[in-house]
């Protein structure tokens, strides 16, 4: 097993979690050569991952037959990957994030929100992505939330969270839980892009999910530049 990797959370290991990202963006299957040339690795190295991935349900493999020689590997995301992307993964991380936030003594939602936001500063700094904005999405990912994202006419970045992995906790205490993340947003635009500014945090009922992060400056801009393809509605 790998440095830092947890038993049963295949999406803990870096290289998976890459993979996985990178499926979830590409929206279309793509091969194992393919893949490998993306991340930077040998083939028969990601294709284990891979296999790793398909064998937890996140992804698929469907083989395709070539006109000569063995039929070809093509992998894509599952189409029920958001709300199987490790849920006890994600409320063990929202147990350890909160017991964190009574222990540094943060007795108010302002209090709670500051240590969100310290919490989302360490977390960013283990981000893997080849922009700032890639790290954003690939965390909000890792994290169960199953982002869309979209880029508006006036040049606003939005979020949207389609899946809502602390659904249970939020319908105890919506507020201590959304405050914590929205902390942790803010942490994770500190590091990753200090120059962006959260123009809005809206949270939805956690059954229908569709919570919104809002963005202007830096990352929006760097998605403008990019010209990011919006993956939602417009």
């Amino acid at each position: 097993m790998g440095s830092g990797e947890r038993p049963g959370d295949p999406l803990s290991q870096p290289t998976r979690h890459r993979l996985f990202g990178l499926l979830g963006d590409l929206r279309a299957p793509a091969g194992t050569e393919d893949l490998a040339q993306r991340v930077g690795l040998h083939p028969n190295g990601v294709r284990v991952h891979l296999e790793r991935l398909r064998e937890a349900g996140l992804i698929r493999r469907d083989r395709v037959p070539q006109p000569r020689g063995r039929p070809r590997d093509m992998w894509s995301a599952a189409p029920d990957a958001a709300t199987r992307a490790e849920p006890q993964r994600a409320y063990a991380d929202l147990g350890r994030r909160l017991a964190r936030a009574m222990t540094d003594g943060a007795g108010s939602l302002r209090a709670i929100e500051a240590t969100g936001r310290k919490i989302g500063r360490g977390i960013a700094q283990e981000a893997d992505g080849t922009t700032a904005e890639a790290s954003m999405q690939a965390v909000l990912l890792s994290m169960g939330f199953a982002p869309t994202r979209r880029v508006d006419d006036a040049g606003k970045l939005t979020y949207e969270l389609c899946n809502c992995p602390y659904r249970e906790a939020v319908t105890e205490n919506q507020p201590v839980v959304c405050t914590l993340h929205r902390g942790i947003t803010r942490g994770l635009l500190d590091t990753l892009a200090p120059d962006t500014q959260l123009t809005a945090f809206v949270a939805r009922d956690p059954n229908v999910a569709g919570c919104l992060i809002e963005l202007t400056g830096g990352l929006a801009e760097q998605a403008t530049a990019l010209e990011l393809p919006g993956d939602g509605p417009p």
